[in-house]
């Protein structure tokens, strides 16, 4: 667990993602700090305790991480753990017995899963609901509502809620609100600046940014609850290693570069997409129809991300048709990587859903997500193309 460093504040984002939790080694001068694989430290003497005991607890990489990701979330603090899925865990494990939460129903399909097939297993109730309904988000919550967890950009619908807004309906009624800004990542969007206590990241996806690593983010404003979420973190052990906390650390410091490069892809490649006689939608925030349009461009501050969903005009087979036929998109789960990837919700991501509410909430057999890469945009364009022209 670590906190940012103040003497940074004043520097840029793009600066702090090199410098912050990435200072020079004292003892070599190396401009890359070594990575520490110890799994215990010396201590001084019986009964005292250094900054560090036992890697569980910390260890210097997964601290420097923690650092790099304070200052990028403007938060007091991060945790790094072993996957997404277990910073999310950490999160719905603040929760007891009785307890409720409200969660879009633009989500991920891991988190529904964990909400409906885990947490209820301890006692916890969920409701999904429109989180760009402040009204519905009102009247979902009850007055066991402990936890509202929503999505900076809906996985994989593309809905973008009022951060401000549904932070302060959580507040009013004594909730935690929590965030996944996985799609966004912190060059978008830093949703502590919106009142949100928690911004969760799969470190997998933007963060790394080279489909090599596996590994989770936490960051807070508030410092008693950074330390609830280590107590927990600590007495379960989701935590990062140290070499993943290396790959993740050596992502950020790109990570402004790529997430808008990518961005202008993705924009270039939605309006392409719109005019297609095989695409019946498409879903990118960037676009003026997009019913979230203006609360992405207010929050998002002229980026939309690189991330985006179109419908094709065709059968669940000729769907997967599709996302066979490309070359350059691999077709994979995961996002946020320098490669591009492609694939079917329905059958993939969100599989997950049971299928009366992969109905309900509108993710239809013809979906396809794309993850836009840094390939050339006209080399993706002309992929998308000939296996669009495989639906017959």
């Amino acid at each position: 667990m670590n906190s940012g460093n103040r003497k940074s504040e004043n520097l840029k984002f793009r600066t702090r993602a090199i410098h912050v939790g990435n200072e020079p080694d004292p003892a070599s001068g190396a401009v890359i700090p070594p990575v520490h694989f110890a799994s215990t430290f010396r201590q001084p003497g019986a009964g005292e305790w250094g900054e560090f005991d036992y890697s569980r607890s910390g260890n210097p990489t997964r601290a420097a991480l923690e650092r790099s990701l304070a200052s990028l979330e403007g938060g007091c603090g991060g945790l790094a753990f072993s996957s997404g899925m277990a910073a999310i865990h950490c999160v719905t494990m603040l929760l007891e017995s009785g307890d409720h939460i409200v969660a879009g129903c633009d989500l991920y399909g891991g988190a529904y899963r964990l909400f409906h097939k885990i947490c209820s297993r301890a006692g916890i109730s969920v409701s999904l609901v429109d989180m760009t309904d402040a009204e519905a988000v009102e009247a979902a919550m009850r007055p066991e509502t402990r936890l509202v967890w929503a999505e900076t950009i809906g996985n994989p619908l593309f809905t973008i809620p009022d951060l401000t807004e549904i932070a302060e309906i959580a507040h009013r009624r004594d909730a935690l609100i929590g965030v996944d800004n996985t799609f966004g990542s912190p060059v978008l969007v830093r949703p502590l600046e919106f009142g949100i206590d928690i911004v969760m990241h799969s470190a997998t996806k933007y963060l790394g940014g080279h489909s090599d690593c596996l590994g989770g983010t936490l960051a807070t404003h508030d410092k008693g609850l950074l330390d609830r979420l280590y107590y927990v973190q600590n007495a379960t052990g989701a935590v990062l290693d140290p070499m993943t906390c290396f790959l993740v650390s050596r992502g950020l410091k790109t990570l402004d570069v790529r997430v808008r490069e990518q961005s202008r892809s993705a924009m270039e490649l939605a309006v392409w997409l719109q005019q297609h006689s095989r695409v019946r939608r498409v879903l990118y925030p960037g676009l003026p129809e997009h019913p979230g349009h203006e609360t992405a461009a207010r929050q998002f501050g002229g980026l939309f991300g690189a991330m985006l969903c179109f419908e094709v005009d065709g059968s669940f087979e000729q769907t997967k048709r599709v996302c066979n036929a490309t070359e350059l998109f691999g077709l994979a789960v995961s996002l946020g990587a320098v490669e591009s990837l492609i694939e079917q919700p329905a059958s993939m991501s969100h599989a997950s859903y049971d299928a009366a509410d992969r109905a309900r909430f509108g993710i239809s057999d013809g979906l396809i997500r794309l993850s836009i890469g840094l390939e050339d945009v006209d080399d993706l364009r002309a992929d998308l193309e000939q296996a669009l022209g495989k639906i017959g």
